[in-house]
């Protein structure tokens, strides 16, 4: 029996890994799946499995694909002269589910984070300078989210495209200060898409004024 209680604390202990899992919900899945038949507890480790295995970066936004281009950017439907930047996939799949977006994307693959030791070289914005500076590229939407780092994100990125001529704006703030882009409602997403602006930059503070040299 010692070989049977180990074996489910090693998945309790996998289970807890998980974002968002704490140990009593790590429990309740650990015995779904012990109770769950055979055929479809393997069903959830082969789609575990072929992700892993078979996924991979789009070469050209960083989507998931499976070939070399993921669908979006092997769409001839989808225009490529916008693109909307993001930070995880997440946030990709909550701004297709609006509906309302027939451009193209790129995944930075996370946000700016000094704390969680993520900094300029972690993310894909050279990748998405290039493709701006290969021209065809009139907008860059900058959809990171509302929160500090996806604030200081999108600073840097406009920080690096702005000589580029092309056209950045930022999503309406329908989505809560502080939210993910990932959990928003579809309308949400797509009100704040249609209700986007021109970037703006914090404004720099004047310098200070010299003392006037006595008459």
């Amino acid at each position: 029996m010692t070989g049977d209680r180990d074996l489910i604390e090693r998945l309790i202990e996998e289970l807890k890994r998980l974002p968002g899992i704490g140990p009593r919900s790590a429990e309740r899945i650990a015995f779904h799946i012990l109770r769950t038949p055979e055929e479809e507890a393997m069903e959830l480790a082969r789609a575990i499995r072929d992700v892993k295995k078979r996924l991979r970066p789009c070469r050209e936004c960083f989507n998931v694909t499976e070939g070399v281009l993921c669908r979006i950017c092997a769409d001839p439907r989808r225009d490529p002269s916008t693109i909307c930047v993001v930070e995880q996939l997440r946030d990709l799949l909550a701004i297709e589910r609006s509906g309302v977006y027939r451009g193209r994307y790129h995944v930075l693959m996370g946000a700016l984070s000094p704390l969680e030791g993520i900094t300029e070289k972690d993310l894909t914005v050279d990748r998405l300078v290039e493709r701006v500076e290969a021209g065809g590229v009139r907008e860059v939407i900058l959809a990171t989210n509302p929160t500090l780092e996806g604030d200081n994100t999108a600073l840097w990125v406009w920080e690096r495209l702005r000589g580029t001529g092309v056209r950045i704006t930022r999503l309406a703030r329908g989505i809560a200060s502080g939210g993910q882009l990932g959990y928003a409602a579809g309308s949400t997403v797509a009100e704040a898409l249609e209700d986007r602006r021109d970037f703006a930059a914090p404004l720099q503070k004047p310098p200070s004024e010299k003392p006037q040299s006595p008459a």
